[in-house]
């Protein structure tokens, strides 16, 4: 009986054929570089699957990359903006520093300043009281400060010590109500009474008769009377003079020198001849 299907060549055989074949083809395709066509058609027949199948990658990448970026400014531009804020804090620091060093030696180098002893002494609390003006300091007896000593700033006479602790004393502001001050007008040397009227930057002048040679704008300074506080420091300028016929003295209102709502720091001052302790000496220079 005849089989339907011939048989081939053996499987072995046909192996033997496939390597000779290829063998043959590498050989050509080395020596004389016969399928280089071929395999250019079949590269650009086969690149558009290999950038299909690298796509996620590619995609990935690129979105880690641009995440790591976007990340990496953020967090360069919040440490830029917290060195920033730094910065500027500190030039405020620096600014306060400047204006607090220039007040100082404006303090120390006021023309107002003689050869009085003094010490600097900085406000730490100012009174709350709506008719009480006075202020805390942070120097008190074991400094030396008593009762009833003269109180100046660089622009003129603040006050005067009402009490004293320990390590701190308060002073009795010039425009206090209960608080007044011989002075008298650079001008003519005439000598009055001012006094405080409960307003932080006015003071007024009691019992002047109405013909007294005064006018606006006259400076006034401490007269040295009663020896409360040292002579010749600024207090005010006439701001307004109010001369009423019907009344037999002027109402004179004084426009204080010193900012009484911006007191820093203060100079303590000693009349010229009091001997100071040695702790106070080398506090108050």
């Amino acid at each position: 009986m005849t089989p339907i299907f011939g048989r081939g060549p053996s499987l072995q055989f046909r192996l033997f054929i496939a390597v000779m074949v290829s063998a043959s083809l590498m050989l050509a395709d080395s020596r004389l570089n016969a399928f280089s066509d071929i395999r250019y058609l079949l590269n650009s027949f086969v690149s558009p699957i290999h950038y299909a199948a690298n796509l996620p990658r590619t995609m990935f990448n690129g979105m880690y990359e641009r995440f790591n970026s976007r990340n990496t400014l953020m967090l360069e531009n919040q440490r830029l903006k917290q060195e920033m804020f730094v910065q500027n804090s500190n030039l405020l620091l620096m600014e306060q520093l400047k204006q607090e060093n220039s007040r100082l030696r404006n303090l120390l180098g006021s023309p107002f300043i003689r050869d009085e002893k003094k010490m600097v002494t900085e406000v730490m609390a100012v009174d709350s009281a709506p008719y009480t003006h006075q202020v805390m300091i942070d120097k008190g007896s074991v400094d030396g400060v008593y009762e009833g000593q003269p109180v100046i700033s660089d622009k003129g006479i603040v006050g005067q010590i009402n009490y004293v602790g320990a390590h701190n004393s308060r002073v009795l502001l010039l425009t206090d109500a209960n608080n007044a001050i011989p002075v008298q007008v650079v001008r003519n040397d005439i000598r009055v009474i001012a006094s405080g009227k409960g307003h932080l930057d006015m003071m007024q002048l009691e019992h002047i008769p109405t013909n007294t040679d005064l006018e606006v704008g006259d400076l006034l300074v401490s007269s040295g009377l009663g020896g409360r506080y040292p002579e010749g420091y600024p207090v005010g300028y006439i701001s307004n003079i109010d001369n009423d016929n019907k009344r037999p003295f002027a109402s004179i209102d004084l426009e204080t020198t010193v900012e009484f709502d911006k007191l820093r720091y203060l100079l303590l001052v000693w009349p010229t001849g009091s001997e100071l302790t040695p702790k106070e000496m080398s506090d108050g220079k």
